[in-house]
C-alpha cells in the first residue's frame, strides 16, 4: 500500500551561507514501506537525522519532494506541517524526552490532548496503551521512579496512543542494555507495526539488525547501493 508508506524523490539540503554552505543531503531517492520496519543505517554526519526530519515535516528541504501516507508535504504550509506531525507521525527519542513533572499515564495522555480529544477519553485511551505494553503497575509513576527499559516503553507508548501511520524513532536502543533493547524492538515489531504503519528506526546498533525487515544505509548523504539492502 504505496499510499500508507512514504516517498522522498530527489531530496537535497545543505547548511550554512555562501563559502561556508554544506551539503548535508544529495538527490536521496528512497522509498519506506508501510508495515515494515526498515533500519537507516551509516556513521555519525551522513545525514541520516537530517533525512528523517525532513520526512518528518521537522526540517524543509532545499529541493525535492516527499509523500507521507499519500500526503506531499509542503514545505511552506506551517499548519499542515505541524498538523502533520501531531496527527500522522509518532515519535520514539534515545533520550526519552519524557515530562519529569508528569506520571507516565500523563505523559502518554499528552498527544491526545494536543489533537482535543476530551480528558477522560484521552486517559482511558492512554491506559489502554500502557496495559498493551505491560505498564500498566507503572501509569502513576514519574519518569525517575521507572527503569531505562520502562521509561522507553513510555516513549512508545506515546509515539503511538494517537495511531499514527509514520513512527520514527532515533536510537531507540542506544541507552538500553541488551534485553531491554529486544523488549523493545519486539514491541515496535508487534504493536508499531499494527495497522500497516511505517516505522523507521535510525540507529548504530548492529544487535537490531535481526529484528528489520529492510535496510537502508547511508554514507555522506547519499544512499548505499542502489536505495536498499535487504536482510
Amino acid at each position: 500500500m504505496e499510499g500508507r508508506g512514504v516517498q522522498c524523490r530527489a531530496i537535497a539540503k545543505s547548511y550554512g551561507h555562501a563559502d561556508l554552505r554544506r551539503a548535508v543531503l544529495h538527490g536521496i531517492d528512497a522509498d519506506f514501506a508501510a508495515g515494515c520496519l526498515t533500519l537507516l543505517m551509516g556513521p555519525s554526519g551522513c545525514g541520516k537525522t537530517t533525512l528523517v526530519s525532513i520526512l518528518a515535516g521537522l526540517l524543509s528541504p532545499d529541493a525535492g519532494r516527499v509523500t507521507v501516507s499519500g500526503i506531499q508535504l509542503d514545505p511552506n504550509d506551517r499548519v499542515a506541517l505541524a498538523r502533520l506531525r501531531r496527527e500522522v507521525v509518532g515519535f520514539v527519542f534515545q533520550q526519552f524526552n519524557l515530562l519529569t513533572s508528569l506520571t507516565a499515564l500523563e505523559n502518554v495522555t499528552v498527544p491526545l490532548i494536543a489533537q482535543g480529544m476530551k480528558r477522560r477519553l484521552a486517559v482511558r485511551t492512554a491506559a489502554d496503551m500502557l496495559s498493551r505494553l505491560d505498564l500498566r503497575n507503572q501509569a502513576e509513576l514519574l519518569p525517575a521512579q521507572l527503569s531505562g527499559g520502562q521509561q522507553q516503553r513510555v516513549t512508545i507508548a506515546r509515539a503511538l496512543v494517537h495511531d499514527p501511520t509514520l513512527v520514527i524513532c532515533d536510537e531507540p536502543t542506544a541507552a538500553l542494555d541488551t534485553e531491554s533493547g529486544q523488549t523493545v524492538l519486539h514491541l515496535l515489531r508487534s504493536i508499531a507495526l499494527a495497522n500497516n504503519r511505517t516505522v523507521i528506526v535510525v540507529t548504530h546498533d548492529t544487535r537490531i539488525l535481526p529484528f528489520a525487515d529492510r535496510v537502508i544505509r547511508m554514507t555522506d548523504g547519499r544512499i548505499d547501493a542502489g536505495i536498499e539492502t535487504k536482510i
